[in-house]
């Protein structure tokens, strides 16, 4: 999607370990976004507050990642919210330190406190749901680094204004997917509104990348408007953005 970029590469190293996401969000923000600068992370003044309140320090990775982007709106907050040092609380139930809300809070994620010292625990979810058996939390990503590629990556893919389509998928667009584009190396993970069902997958292909949500929806941002246009071509159905 952006020449001299080889985002499957870059991925593929960058979720082995954390100092591989760092570096993986830096020059996906330079190539897809804008360069990260020292103003889009949270300073350590702000980040000792929280955990002076907390009474625990952040687990390390949380704590780099707010360092690093934790005040770039584009990649942590236009459509679920990485919350700010000053709102990240244990949940009501005394088990998970919660970071990050679903736009309409539906879901939450966090890290168990069982790992907080861990230098980069696993990654939990729920759903705050009206009804008790629901409300538990479940696996999402091994690692916070991961969790927040992940987050950069949706975060990007739904601030496009333009070169950008969703569709609803089918059996048969799931197999043109499958056969026509290149699945990128992010880890199955599920998807916070069907737990338990299929895994949300990523993939590039035709100057795109693309997002499978559980074998649901299906998501794409492009350089170029002859990139959507190849997408739509490549998996033909009601994209809702195409007006020709």
């Amino acid at each position: 999607m952006s020449g001299g970029f080889d985002l499957h590469a870059e991925l593929a190293r960058g979720v082995r370990e954390a100092a591989g996401a760092w570096r993986f969000l830096r020059l996906f923000a330079a190539r897809y976004a804008s360069p990260i600068i020292a103003g889009d992370g949270c300073d350590d003044e702000e980040l000792r507050a929280a955990e002076t309140r907390l009474g625990f320090p952040l687990p390390g990775s949380l704590r780099e990642a707010y360092a690093l982007i934790g005040k770039r709106f584009d990649l942590t907050r236009v459509q679920d919210r990485l919350l700010a040092p000053h709102q990240v609380s244990v949940d009501d139930a005394g088990q998970v330190l919660v970071f990050r809300l679903e736009n309409q809070n539906v879901a939450q994620w966090g890290v168990p406190l069982s790992a907080v010292t861990e230098p980069d625990p696993p990654v939990v979810f729920r759903l705050d749901s009206a009804r008790q058996a629901e409300r538990v939390w479940q696996p999402y990503l091994e690692r916070v680094s991961l969790a927040c590629v992940e987050m950069v990556l949706s975060e990007w893919m739904l601030s496009g204004e333009t070169f950008v389509d969703n569709r609803e998928l089918d059996d048969e667009a799931i197999a043109l997917l499958e056969k026509q584009f290149r699945r990128l190396p992010l880890p199955d993970y599920p998807f916070w509104a069907g737990p338990g069902g299929p895994p949300m997958r990523w993939f590039e292909g035709l100057g795109a990348v693309l997002r499978e949500d559980a074998g649901t929806w299906l998501w794409v941002r492009a350089a170029s408007a002859y990139g959507i246009a190849a997408v739509r071509r490549a998996l033909p159905g009601e994209w809702l953005m195409d007006e020709g």
